[in-house]
C-alpha cells in the first residue's frame, strides 16, 4: 500500500456528492470521517476511480498512465467565438438549449449538470468565469480582485474546465455506487489502524522548517 494509492481511495469516496448528503450530521464537526472498506476489491475499485478523478482535476498532471495521458475531449465546443478585446462584461446560461454565452461568444452544448456543478457551495464554472470578466461579480477577497483582464485569451482553458466537469459527472452514478458498497461493508476502526506519530501529523514542510530553526 502507498500513500498515492490510500489518497486515492479517500479521494474516490470524499469528492462524491453523496458523502456530504449520508455524513452530514457527523461533518459539523471536523475533520472529515474516512469509511475505510476491509474488501480489497472494492478498495481497489475506489481507488482506480480517485485516481482517475484526480487526474482530471489536475488536468492530467498527477496519475499519468500510457492510456490516460492527457484529459479526454468533451462534448462541448466554441460555437461562437468570443472576442479578444474588449474582454466580455458578463455571461449567461441557456438550460432548454444547453448553451454558456460568454459575452458574445457560445459554447455549446453545456448541460445543466456541467454548468450548475459545485463543490461546497462553489459553483465552478461561473466562479471561473467571474475571475476572467471586465465587471467581476460576487465578494471581493483582495484588493487585487481589481486587476481585470484587458483581453479574452481563455477559449482553450474554458473548454478544457467543461470537459473535466463532463467527464467528473460521467463518473458520478459510478462513484455513488461504490459509497454504497463501502458503507455496506466490513470497515476498519480507528483502533485497528496505527496511530500517526507527532511527525506525521504536520503539515507538509513543517518538520524541515522546524530544523532549519534549530
Amino acid at each position: 500500500m502507498t500513500a498515492e494509492r490510500l489518497f486515492a481511495y479517500a479521494y474516490g469516496v470524499l469528492a462524491q456528492p453523496g458523502y456530504v448528503d449520508r455524513f452530514w450530521d457527523e461533518l459539523e464537526q471536523p475533520p472529515p470521517r474516512l469509511p475505510i472498506t476491509k474488501d480489497p476489491a472494492l478498495f481497489a475499485r475506489v481507488a482506480d476511480l480517485g485516481e482517475e478523478l484526480l487526474h482530471l482535476h489536475t488536468y492530467g498532471e498527477r496519475f499519468r498512465t500510457p492510456s490516460r495521458a492527457d484529459i479526454p475531449q468533451g462534448e462541448a465546443r466554441c460555437t461562437e467565438e468570443v472576442p479578444p478585446s474588449p474582454p466580455p462584461e458578463g455571461h449567461s446560461y441557456d438550460a432548454e438549449a444547453r448553451v454558456l454565452r460568454v459575452g458574445d461568444g457560445e459554447f455549446a452544448p453545456v448541460s445543466p449538470e456541467v454548468y450548475g456543478y459545485s463543490v461546497s457551495g462553489f459553483h465552478v464554472v461561473e466562479s471561473w468565469l467571474n475571475r476572467r470578466e471586465l465587471k467581476r461579480s460576487g465578494r471581493e477577497s483582495s484588493p487585487l480582485d481589481e486587476i481585470r483582464p484587458e483581453r479574452w485569451e481563455f477559449t482553450g482553458e474554458l473548454l478544457a474546465l467543461l470537459w473535466v466537469l463532463e467527464e467528473t459527472v460521467r463518473l458520478q452514478p459510478l462513484g455513488a455506487g461504490f459509497l454504497d458498497e463501502v458503507c455496506a461493508s466490513e470497515l476498519f476502526t480507528a483502533a485497528e489502524l496505527p496511530m500517526p506519530t507527532d511527525t506525521e501529523r504536520e503539515a507538509p514542510g513543517a518538520a524541515r522548517q522546524g530544523a532549519m530553526r534549530l
